[in-house]
C-alpha cells in the first residue's frame, strides 16, 4: 500500500543535503539583532508577527529546520520545541543551541504526525517548514490539535499568485504571465528539484481553516516596497476559538 507521507522521506533527504548553506542561514538567524520574515526580509517591529504574550507561552514549531524561529522566541521567554522531519537540520539546531547557549526540546517528526500531547500549547508557528512543506489537508487539524482553545496559529509561505506565476526551473523570478491554474492547487513536483512544496489558493486556505476549526484573523501579503503586491510572503493568522463553532464568524484582513 503507497505511503501516503513519503514525500516527508523525500524532502527531508534533500535538505539533509543542503548542509553547507544551512549552516550560514542558521548563522545568519541564529545572530540576527530582530527577526525578519518573508523572502524580503520584513523585520519584525513593522510586521507585528509574534503575539505580545510570549512569556512561558508554549509553542510548537513545525518544520522548525535550523530552529532560529525557536530560538528568536525562547529568547523573549516562551518555551518553543522545534519539530522537523530532517535530522541533519536538527543537527545543525543542536549545534546551535550550544554555541549560542539557548535550549529548547527539538523534536525529529513530521508536521502531519507530530507525537505530542493534544489541547497543550498556545502557539503553533511556521516560516517556510511545513507551511509550505508539509500537506496543508495533514498538518493544519494537526495544528489544532495541538493548540488548546484560544490558541493562535502563525505561518508564513509564498504568495498564491507567486506560485501561479513562478517558471518550473530554479532560479527564474515570477513573471506577470500566469502558468498554472489556481483550481486544483495543492501539491507541486518540480523538473529540476526532487523536493514537493504544498500550496492552495486563497479560499481553499480559507475553508481549510474553518474547517479544522479555526477563526481566520489575518491574512496578509508582506511586501518591503510596501506596493500591496501579491508577489511574495503570505502571512496567515488563526485562532483556535474559546466559542463553539456555531457562534464563531470569519474575520479576513
Amino acid at each position: 500500500m503507497p505511503d501516503p507521507l513519503s514525500y516527508v522521506r523525500t524532502n527531508a533527504a534533500a535538505w539533509d543535503a543542503r548542509r553547507e548553506e544551512q549552516l550560514v542561514t542558521a548563522r545568519r538567524g541564529w545572530t540576527a539583532a530582530e527577526p525578519t520574515w518573508g523572502i524580503f526580509g520584513i523585520p519584525e517591529r513593522d510586521v507585528h508577527l509574534f503575539p505580545d504574550a510570549l512569556e512561558r507561552a508554549r509553542v510548537v514549531e513545525l518544520g522548525c529546520g535550523t530552529a532560529y524561529v525557536s530560538a528568536w522566541l525562547a529568547r523573549r521567554g516562551a518555551r518553543p520545541i522545534g519539530v522537523d522531519p530532517s535530522a541533519g537540520q536538527l543537527g545543525i539546531a543542536r549545534q546551535c543551541q550550544d554555541e549560542f547557549a539557548v535550549a529548547f526540546p527539538l523534536l525529529c517528526a513530521a508536521g502531519e504526525e507530530v507525537p505530542l500531547v493534544s489541547s497543550a500549547f498556545d502557539l503553533v508557528i511556521s516560516e517556510y517548514g511545513a507551511a509550505i512543506w508539509a500537506d496543508p489537508l495533514r498538518w493544519i487539524p494537526e495544528a489544532a490539535r495541538l493548540l488548546r482553545p484560544g490558541g493562535e496559529l502563525v505561518f508564513l509561505g509564498n504568495s498564491t499568485l507567486l506560485m501561479l506565476c513562478v517558471p518550473d526551473k530554479d532560479g527564474f523570478p515570477a513573471t506577470a504571465e500566469l502558468r498554472r491554474q489556481q483550481f486544483g492547487m495543492h501539491r507541486f513536483e518540480w523538473p529540476d528539484d526532487p523536493t514537493v512544496e504544498f500550496h492552495l489558493g486563497h479560499g481553499d486556505w480559507i475553508r481549510l481553516l474553518r474547517s479544522s476549526g479555526f477563526e481566520a484573523v489575518s491574512y496578509t501579503h508582506l511586501d518591503v516596497y510596501k506596493r500591496q503586491t501579491l508577489y511574495g510572503t503570505l502571512h496567515t493568522h488563526a485562532t483556535r476559538p474559546l466559542a463553539s463553532r456555531s457562534e464563531r464568524s470569519a474575520i479576513v484582513g
